[in-house]
């Protein structure tokens, strides 16, 4: 159980840091966010993967990380556009 809990952890921080060098620009997302991201995009890759049998493999599953990998560039995406709609200042007023 804490190895499973360590690993998510360990590959959630690879997948987000490899998901926000992959989406273009600049992004503000703290470490923190980063990692849940990766974490959040990590856990349902996996089940994704095991639900489809994409998981049981002989070799490195490579179905299985590209796939969360996807869903982290997702999860980045989704986070800095909800971020940048709540610090974009006030729109025109049509005066």
């Amino acid at each position: 159980m804490i190895g499973a809990i360590v690993s998510a952890v360990v590959i959630g921080a690879i997948i987000g840091a490899l998901a926000r060098l992959i989406v273009p620009g600049k992004q503000n997302m703290s470490i923190g966010l980063t990692l849940i991201v990766g974490i959040v995009a990590a856990l349902l890759g996996t089940l994704i993967a095991h639900l489809f049998g994409w998981a049981d493999t002989r070799g490195i599953d490579w179905i299985e990380h590209i796939l969360q990998l996807v869903l982290a560039v997702g999860g980045v995406l989704l986070v800095t556009r909800m971020s940048a709609g709540k610090t974009a200042g006030p729109g025109p007023t049509g005066v």
